[in-house]
């Protein structure tokens, strides 16, 4: 049975000349109100002690358009969602999990949302149409949605001078799958390697574009750049060189996301069963205190690849499909160390390529990227070896990894007596 779920399908808008100048006009009314929010919750609990609520700003909407009027045509429901903004940064800040709201620049600020259908209706099926807003008018928008639905909400976003429109649809997305099981293992130069042998390397043009991005840095550097502090201005060189640089990270963002969704599709086309492995992104891109630039390059080439995003991807492809993508305990399991024939434990170094097990009885050669996936498809689809040491404390050393193997040797010399 199929169940309804929410998808984001962004398209492209082309508003008129007219219609661009009300869009950047309501764009920074919205900014304004979300500084007058975070300034009046400052202000009152410095003050006067007192925590500003979200339904106690919601409810001088009424009397706030009064006195300033040009926030009518923005619509009610429109300006209660920017509140809400305000109101989801500071709640992250209590939990602690983002820093004190700050107040925000008309040119960062990206766009306002319609958390309903009362100002405003998309007229299309998935595939292009226009979008129409109250007190503005139809937009002509193109795009095209995999699969369309009953649209709920919609926010408005401005990237680089481009206008989209975000919208999120209710909806019952169907994908097909194979009845194949690959387990899959990540790095940096080969990007997804398969626990059948193919690898998938880091294609050329995120390097290409990096370079175009550091190029592009390095002329804006030469240019008059703002210091607030001194009281200088941005050069007109300045803007439009920054801009250069948004435009080619913009577009190195959007090449990889388009092969990040084709290569994550094309596993999920012929996998009903995808084993990868935890992986701490946040841990591992952290600023090295030894060897920084080293540590910064690779943390560069973590991020460039997108490691949290390709889990992400097979996570929501696989429960289309109707499939699974399990993810293996790599403190625990330690894939990379472990040998998919005997299970045995072999300490490895990052220049370590090639895995050859330390067991004299197995000795198994396999490259060691294609090992460690095939250990995660293995633990994944419960064999007796992998659960037997899964349940090991997840604080073995690199030291004592012989003594596991030993360990492990005596139980199947155990089981063998036994049998016979």
């Amino acid at each position: 049975m199929s169940l309804m779920l929410t998808r984001r399908v962004t398209f492209r808008l082309y508003p008129t000349r007219s219609q661009q100048d009300i869009l950047h006009y309501w764009c920074k009314l919205h900014c304004s109100l979300y500084n007058a929010a975070v300034y009046n919750r400052k202000t009152q609990y410095q003050k006067f002690g007192h925590s500003v609520s979200y339904f106690e700003q919601q409810n001088c909407l009424p009397a706030f358009k009064e006195v300033w009027t040009e926030y009518k045509p923005l619509g009610s429901h429109a300006l209660q969602a920017t509140l809400k903004r305000v109101d989801f940064a500071f709640t992250r800040f209590f939990k602690g999990l983002g820093g004190y709201p700050k107040f925000k620049a008309s040119r960062h600020y990206s766009g306002w949302t319609y958390p309903d259908k009362q100002s405003w209706k998309a007229h299309t099926t998935g595939v292009n149409g226009s979008l129409e807003l109250a007190n503005l008018g139809s937009i002509a928008m193109r795009g095209k949605a995999r699969t369309w639905g009953t649209p709920t909400t919609c926010t408005v976003l401005c990237r680089n001078g481009k206008w989209y429109a975000s919208i999120t649809v209710q909806c019952e997305p169907t994908r097909e799958t194979g009845s194949g099981a690959v387990g899959i293992d990540l790095g940096c130069k080969d990007v997804i390697t398969l626990s059948t042998g193919e690898k998938i390397a880091k294609p050329d043009f995120i390097k290409e574009g990096q370079q175009k991005v550091k190029a592009a840095s390095q002329r804006l550097r030469r240019k008059r750049a703002p210091n607030r502090n001194k009281k200088i201005k941005a050069s007109r060189r300045w803007r439009k060189a920054r801009q250069q640089v948004s435009k080619l990270q913009r577009k190195v963002a959007c090449q990889r996301e388009n092969w990040l969704h084709q290569t994550t599709s094309s596993i999920v086309s012929s996998n009903s069963l995808v084993a990868g492995e935890q992986l701490n992104v946040k841990g591992m891109t952290r600023k090295g205190k030894k060897r920084k630039k080293q540590k910064a390059g690779l943390n560069r080439s973590i991020l460039e690849v997108g490691f949290g995003t390709i889990g992400d991807l097979l996570t929501y492809k696989q429960s289309e499909a109707g499939g699974f993508y399990v993810e293996s305990p790599t403190k625990i399991l330690k894939p990379t160390q472990r040998c998919a024939k005997c299970w045995e434990l072999t300490p490895k170094t990052l220049t370590d390529r090639v895995h050859v097990c330390s067991n004299p009885a197995c000795q198994h050669t396999e490259d060691r990227d294609i090992n460690a996936a095939q250990v995660n498809l293995i633990w994944t689809r419960g064999k007796e070896l992998a659960s037997s040491v899964v349940e090991s404390s997840s604080s073995t050393s690199c030291g004592s990894m012989k003594q596991l193997g030993a360990l492990r040797r005596q139980k199947l010399a155990v089981q063998r007596s036994n049998g016979e």
